[in-house]
């Protein structure tokens, strides 16, 4: 089965816009995507510039001031763009026992957000209609009973579907509230700010869990297919300082590779010249993030691995789908304080929440760099 969990998108972090009013519904016949997404040779990204977060006092909001409805995203039919709505007045959601409320403060969009919405995975979905968003950073404002470790006004992070395929929730992260279990969310990173960190639950765990489904560790090369995508950018930094790898090489088009360079890659390959298969190095794991395993199986060491996150799978390659799991993002915290991971967010961003359609569609074109983010979200 296909994977629809590989990201693409990362880079600087600009300014946030102001907000503007809701956008009227989006026409995809009048869209001229190369015009307003036009190709160039600027570079790609840069890291997000890190710094500790403010903690402006509306993002601290006590449960008597939790509204009964909230503003959200929504599509009432599988389909595209287009079938994405604005809605000022969701009922903000219940909470369960092991479960808080969140008063989202910055989403983050994945190609699994979007592939949801063609109705790739419709018999194990949820209802319709649906609110979509996997990625959220915001503030707790209520605990349910079995809540243990988070209380109110917790700053916290994390991907709020366990199973991004298996029933993933009805109301997701692009709405001013969601309800989330404890188990799925960590503090955020006092360093990054609710930008930074939305850009990395979903993409950070893909990397991560891929790379210990490998058995990757200290001494051992790898080639990340994909390097300035959203999870190949999170591969190369993991790989590099948390892992312990000897040699990291990397794929990217010719305007990315400076990118790649800044993430650690010892060598940036551009795909558009050069062959990674026919090079004679070869490495003990290879991290195909955009579906070319029938040439990843060729880059690699006899014994080696090959993770995919989509497309055909050839042996020795594996496919996994990523469980969001707070403890592995409460795992790597130290290394996003000390800033040797930095989340990598798409320079056309951040998008106000008034233009999750344009965000959406611009990720459609498969031209973002590391996340496309959506913030700040009212």
């Amino acid at each position: 089965m296909e994977s629809l969990l590989s990201s693409s998108s990362c880079a600087t972090l600009f300014k946030p816009k102001l907000i503007s009013p809701i956008a009227p519904k989006f026409n995809p016949k009048s869209f001229n995507f190369k015009s307003k997404y036009p190709l160039t040779n600027q570079p790609a990204a840069t890291f997000a510039p890190l710094k500790v977060a403010n903690s402006p006092a509306d993002t601290t909001v006590s449960d008597k001031a939790v509204p009964p409805q909230m503003k959200a995203w929504a599509y009432d039919d599988y389909g595209d763009v287009s079938m994405l709505r604005f809605d000022g007045s969701v009922a903000v959601p219940d909470i369960k026992e092991d479960q808080v409320l969140v008063k989202v403060s910055a989403a983050a969009l994945n190609p699994v957000d979007f592939k949801r919405r063609f109705g790739k995975f419709k018999a194990t979905d949820s209802p319709l209609p649906t609110v979509p968003g996997y990625d959220v950073a915001g503030t707790v404002v209520k605990v349910g009973s079995q809540v243990n470790s988070l209380k109110e006004g917790d700053e916290v992070y994390g991907d709020v579907n366990e199973k991004a395929l298996e029933g993933p929730k009805q109301y997701g992260s692009l709405a001013e509230y969601v309800a989330v279990e404890e188990k799925l969310l960590a503090l955020k990173p006092k360093i990054l700010d609710f930008s930074q960190a939305a850009a990395l639950p979903l993409a950070i765990e893909t990397a991560n869990e891929g790379l210990e489904r490998a058995g990757f560790g200290p001494g051992k090369s790898i080639l990340v297919l994909g390097g300035a995508g959203g999870v190949g950018s999170l591969v190369i930094q993991l790989a590099k300082n948390v892992f312990g790898a000897s040699r990291v090489a990397a794929t990217s088009s010719t305007g990315k590779l400076e990118l790649l360079k800044s993430l650690g890659a010892d060598l940036a390959i551009d795909y558009t010249k050069e062959n990674f298969e026919d090079l004679p190095e070869k490495f003990d794991v290879v991290y195909d993030a955009v579906g070319q395993c029938d040439k990843a199986v060729k880059a690699v060491k006899e014994g080696g691995s090959v993770v995919v996150l989509t497309g055909a799978v050839t042996p020795p390659g594996f496919r996994f789908v990523v469980t969001s799991d707070g403890s592995a993002l409460t795992k790597l915290n130290p290394f996003l304080e000390s800033g040797k991971v930095k989340p990598v967010i798409d320079p056309k961003g951040p998008f106000p929440f008034s233009q999750v359609v344009e965000a959406f569609s611009y990720l459609e074109t498969g031209r973002a760099t590391g996340k496309v983010v959506v913030y700040p979200i009212p």
